[in-house]
């Protein structure tokens, strides 16, 4: 069994293309495009294949998209486990203008989900919740010996990425109830409604962008100062065990009861910041597989993300950049509000 199952509910193929200057009104002479498969928990289970570690990835998949989405996966050998929809995957689009540098994002909506598309996906998280929870002792248990392993074998589930149409808010507060009834620990990315009914439901990893946050908290344009005592309450409201907030070329700051800190990032030329939040939660958890503390944790979701902003167009981190990166990282800051862990 693995370690870390990823739950993607809109995921995407992602289009990547150039062209020297975005004009409107005319026709724009772009490269040859390229494709690879995209959404939250997809490419935090992409990243953590490269770290060697196996993630299988649930996520609804329908049409020619999602049949491309299946074989890009296959070929960096990324266990991953489609659940057929009627409706077609959507595909992102992705333009670099090479005069400027700058990146233009096209992200479309996504399918409309049935109840019943959302239901089987549910089912196939339950699943794996079921088979690692509910492990055989051993080979040789007996009829009496059908009690089964108290530790589950799943130790993390990854939650992340917008919900498509038709599908309720309180989707991942669902998911939330789902991991902890196993003894799973969720880690979540996500926004809006959802985010905030899943937080009050409860989970143990969050890790919102300065926004996101803000919007959690109740507050608009905060003073950085005032960002160590707003995650400490939120923490302590019971909300996760852990709050990694990412600052972005600020680095992050990390929260749980007992204290927290600020990890400054390296200072790297930036390509693109497609899946830099991804790269992060991969990074993060695994560490967090590795039995690391929390410092640690957060340094090294830091690297990949930077490793990922280097990186050009969809192409998240490599795992020998984030290694160096996270050596070159400064050492924690302490945070005002609590000792490091």
């Amino acid at each position: 069994m693995p370690d870390v199952v990823t739950l993607t509910l809109n995921p995407s193929l992602d289009e990547s293309t150039s062209v020297e200057h975005v004009l409107s009104e005319r026709k724009l002479r772009c490269t040859q495009t390229h494709y690879e498969p995209g959404g939250g928990g997809v490419n935090v289970s992409r990243v953590l294949r490269r770290f060697g570690r196996e993630a299988p990835a649930i996520y609804p998949s329908g049409g020619p998209a999602g049949a491309l989405l299946g074989r890009l996966l296959d070929a960096e050998g990324v266990t991953h486990r489609p659940v057929p929809i009627a409706a077609w995957t959507r595909e992102n689009f992705n333009v670099l203008e090479r005069a400027s540098g700058r990146q233009y994002r096209f992200c479309f909506e996504g399918p409309e989900l049935t109840e019943d598309d959302v239901a089987r996906c549910l089912a196939e998280v339950a699943s794996f919740l079921r088979r690692s929870a509910l492990a055989p002792l051993g080979p040789n248990a007996d009829a009496a010996s059908s009690r089964r392993d108290a530790r589950p074998a799943l130790a993390y589930l990854v939650a992340s990425g917008s919900l498509p149409p038709g599908v309720s808010p309180d989707f991942y507060a669902r998911v939330a109830r789902l991991a902890r009834d196993a003894g799973s620990r969720l880690l979540l990315d996500a926004s809006g409604d959802a985010l905030r009914l899943a937080l009050e439901a409860g989970v143990f990893l969050w890790k919102p962008s300065l926004s996101e946050f803000e919007r959690v908290a109740g507050v608009s344009g905060v003073d950085e100062a005032r960002l160590d005592g707003l995650a400490r309450e939120l923490v302590r409201a019971g909300t996760c065990e852990l709050l990694v907030l990412s600052l972005g070329s600020r680095g992050a700051l990390w929260m749980t009861r007992d204290g927290g800190g600020r990890i400054a990032a390296p200072a790297v030329p930036f390509a693109s910041g497609v899946g830099a939040g991804d790269s992060m939660v991969a990074g993060m958890v695994h560490r967090l597989l590795a039995g690391a503390g929390h410092a640690e944790v957060a340094r090294y979701g830091v690297a990949a993300a930077s490793a990922s902003v280097m990186s050009p167009g969809t192409a998240l981190c490599q795992p020998a950049e984030v290694e160096r990166l996270y050596e070159a990282i400064q050492e924690q800051i302490p945070s005002p509000s609590g000792r490091g862990a």
